[in-house]
């Protein structure tokens, strides 16, 4: 199992989502956050380039984060939800 987080940027950001939207997001960052610990498998101590913004989606959620590799974790920073 992955050490890696997940946390959302603004606070608000998940302001007004129903019930439904904020546990699939849960379950994807989570499976961003693993998957990203594999890829990064020296995650704090990083010195190469890290990638910049990007996009998943899945079902009606859409998600774009940022991988904060030395943090070993995952920013989401924009969510939109298609329900």
């Amino acid at each position: 199992m992955s050490d890696w987080t997940w946390e959302h940027d603004p606070d608000d950001l998940l302001a007004g989502l129903p019930p439904e939207a904020i546990a699939e997001l849960d379950r994807l960052a989570r499976e961003i956050a693993t998957r990203d610990s594999m890829i990064f498998l020296e995650g704090a101590a990083h010195s190469g380039d890290v990638p910049g913004l990007r996009r998943e989606s899945r079902g009606r959620l859409m998600v774009s984060y940022l991988t904060d590799v030395r943090a070993e974790r995952i920013v989401i920073v924009q969510v939109t939800w298609f329900g």
